[in-house]
């Protein structure tokens, strides 16, 4: 029996490896195509910008595909500025509900 719990305990061990850290970037830094590059590559992203009105610094995880929004959200297409282009089309994550299942 104690070798079945320490085995156990193994598995859990190295299986729960450490979180991967989400990358964080200035969008502005960056083309739109290298923007869409980053997160292709990364499968998801942290991507900070300045808004539109106030000086405000904004920020939101933008997405690869719906894989990477959880089992109860999807992909959902958005716009943020870059270097070259003020409506860069990128995805982030949006919650699914019963009046918006994807």
């Amino acid at each position: 029996m104690r070798t079945i719990a320490i085995a156990l305990l193994l598995t859990t061990i190295t299986t729960a490896g450490p979180a991967s850290a989400v990358s964080r970037y200035q969008s502005l830094s960056k083309t739109c195509a290298a923007v869409q590059q980053l997160i292709a590559g990364e499968r998801a992203v942290i991507l900070r910008y300045p808004a539109r009105r106030g000086g405000l610094v904004l920020y939101d995880r933008y997405v690869a595909d719906s894989g990477q929004c959880g089992i109860s959200g999807y992909a959902a297409r958005a716009y943020i500025p870059t270097k070259d282009d003020p409506l860069c089309p990128v995805y982030n994550c949006k919650p699914s509900s019963v009046f918006n299942p994807h």
